[in-house]
């Protein structure tokens, strides 16, 4: 009995000690190697190499492309965007991408999400006409559920007529 009570007023003494912080020094040693640097290691030389970072900055702008209203036929800009996403594709050929399709406001869901289906698809084909492995790509149609542009006007509707490509890591 009279061990453990030595050993829980030992105990009780050692849990006291370590609860007493130190001071800090007034002064700081001086840094042995010069200043630190506090910058990441590659923080300025831009996005990750097959990232969905790089290709959003290496397609500036051509990662979305738009349609006319009710179409989902690929015009020659479109054309122009999609060989410069597979020049990108081409690049990094273990990466897969989703084409997203979408439609403005106007008619029905059901409607909308088979034109949004169409509008991936077309997109999709017309990448593997150009050399990109179809299984490499999947396609959703979100109708009229995630607009670009909010409004209810030609402007607005035009932004959200539209397939865009999304890597996938």
């Amino acid at each position: 009995m009279k061990t453990n009570l030595a050993l829980a007023a030992i105990l009780a003494a050692g849990l006291a000690v370590s609860g007493c912080s130190k001071k800090a020094p007034k002064v700081l040693p001086p840094d042995p190697g010069g200043s630190v640097s506090t910058e990441t290691p590659g923080a300025n030389q831009g996005p990750v190499p097959g990232s969905q970072a790089d290709f959003a900055a290496t397609m500036m702008g051509q990662d979305t492309i738009l349609f006319d209203t009710d179409k989902y036929n690929i015009d020659s800009a479109d054309q122009t965007a999609l060989a410069a996403q597979a020049q990108w594709l081409a690049k990094y050929p273990a990466k897969r991408i989703t084409l997203e399709g979408h439609c403005d406001e106007r008619g029905t869901r059901e409607y909308n999400l088979a034109l949004g289906e169409r509008r991936a698809n077309a997109a999709k084909n017309y990448l593997v006409t150009l050399g990109v492995d179809a299984a490499r790509i999947t396609t959703v149609s979100y109708g009229k559920e995630r607009p670009a542009a909010l409004g209810s006007d030609e402007d607005s509707w035009a932004k959200n007529r539209r397939a865009v490509t999304v890597t996938l890591d």
